[in-house]
């Protein structure tokens, strides 16, 4: 376990290859494709079926009643509520800075372009619940969504094998203010809110983590005609952390360990720069043997990948070809570093700030993008759920101003129609 793969001795090609997607999600991809089109051919009486092979599903429907999501909210412990509301609060506090602001400029004497925001119409968020239900991921994907504006919300859980929705879950969704929720996840989930099948919503767009079958299935609905817009790839998650000689053991072992804890596929990184690997390589032993999710972090851990640096420009060079989802920096020099990094999803930096607060209540977002998508592409954001409408405005001065511009430009391009519509406008304002 972590045997280091020395950087400097890697070519591009196979420092490329060391972060590609692993054989099982390649095959997630075609899995997920046939469940999709399985739902979009066969309908409601498909994503039933679906939902009955892969969560043991049994009931009519799929929406919680009101008055479930009501009475699990009015169940939750003091204590757990007041550490959702005080998560809550940190998320909201940190996405109210955030939204397109509306522009308005005159770009020509007599024409005024202007951009307007506006809210997304509809939006399925999807939550993971499978193995561990993120309660933290309701509270990271609703919360931008209702400061942005969203007029309907729906959600998205995997039920438990008794049909029902995790408690704390639909706690959270009425703290939240959320009332449709349904028990449904898997590849189904994402193919029901992409074609609007049965009770759910044909979604606009579609956000959350997932497993390697969700992020497939998502994926591959945008890509088809009509499909819904998605966030980003998030799923199955990663972690990288980045150690030197000051680097404690146990921390080190204990934000690699948090990200293999999610998912047998979890990419777990390690980068090493001058770090006591002895030290690390017991201290992930020693800490694996207490999880209660050690037979799933054990599978990612046994894949987990090393890598040893020499020079900081090294380390830079394995984040950036890597992109991954979270960052971590465990090294003297972790501020410094953080701010040269171009391609990562979220940076936690120093020993005080494990990826784990990032996870919960630091405010920012923790649904990031995976798959060295970070290198394109940033988390979740009020913005993800907006859109934005541009607007122009000209009087009959403007439209003399730019007339010349606009009929050139239009010869040049041999689009003489383009050139008429404004030479016919020219003539009419008069010179």
């Amino acid at each position: 376990m972590l045997d280091p793969i020395k950087w400097s001795r890697l070519g591009s090609a196979q420092a490329e290859a060391l972060f590609a997607p692993a054989r099982s999600l390649v095959d997630a991809d075609a899995a997920a494709i046939e469940i999709v089109e399985g739902v979009r051919r066969g309908g409601e009486a498909a994503l039933k079926s679906y939902a009955r092979q892969f969560d043991g599903y049994t009931h009519d429907r799929f929406r919680v009643p009101g008055e479930v999501i009501r009475t699990a909210a009015a169940a939750l412990d003091r204590a757990d509520a007041d550490a959702l509301q005080s998560a809550i609060g940190a998320v909201q506090q940190f996405h109210q800075a955030q939204g397109f602001p509306e522009i308005r400029v005159e770009t020509w004497p007599g024409l005024v372009a202007r951009r307007k925001t506006v809210p997304i119409g509809t939006v399925g968020l999807y939550v993971p619940a499978g193995s561990a239900p993120l309660v933290s991921t309701l509270i990271m994907l609703a919360v931008p969504a209702q400061i942005a504006g969203v007029g309907r919300i729906a959600v998205v859980v995997p039920p438990t094998p008794d049909g029902s929705v995790n408690a704390s879950v639909l706690a959270a969704a009425g703290l939240l203010g959320l009332d449709e929720i349904y028990a449904v996840g898997g590849a189904q989930a994402v193919a029901g809110l992409a074609f609007g099948i049965g009770e759910l919503p044909r979604a606009d767009k579609i956000f959350g983590p997932g497993n390697a079958w969700v992020a497939a299935a998502k994926a591959y609905v945008s890509r088809l005609p009509g499909g819904p817009a998605i966030d980003l790839p998030a799923g199955p998650s990663e972690v990288m952390v980045v150690a030197d000689e000051s680097a404690d053991a146990d921390f080190v072992a204990a934000d690699l360990l948090a990200q293999a804890e999610h998912d047998p596929m979890a990419r777990v990184v390690l980068v090493s720069r001058d770090a006591d690997l002895a030290a690390i390589r017991n201290a992930v032993a020693t800490q694996l043997a207490g999880l209660p999710r050690r037979a799933i972090a054990a599978q990612a851990m046994a894949n987990a990948i090393c890598v040893q640096t020499d020079s900081d420009d090294e380390v830079l060079a394995v984040i950036d070809t890597a992109a991954p989802e979270h960052l971590i920096f465990l090294t003297a020099t972790a501020k410094g570093l953080a701010e040269r990094v171009r391609n990562a999803g979220s940076i936690f930096v120093g020993p005080w700030t494990p990826e784990s607060a990032g996870d919960y209540a630091a405010g920012p977002n923790h649904t990031l993008p995976t798959g060295r998508a970070a290198r394109a592409c940033g988390g979740v954001t009020v913005e993800a759920f907006q859109k934005t409408i541009t607007l122009m405005e000209a009087t009959a001065e403007g439209a003399r101003n730019i007339a010349p511009t606009v009929e050139r430009l239009a010869a040049l391009e041999g689009l003489e129609g383009h050139a008429a519509a404004m030479r016919l406008r020219r003539e009419r304002a008069g010179s």
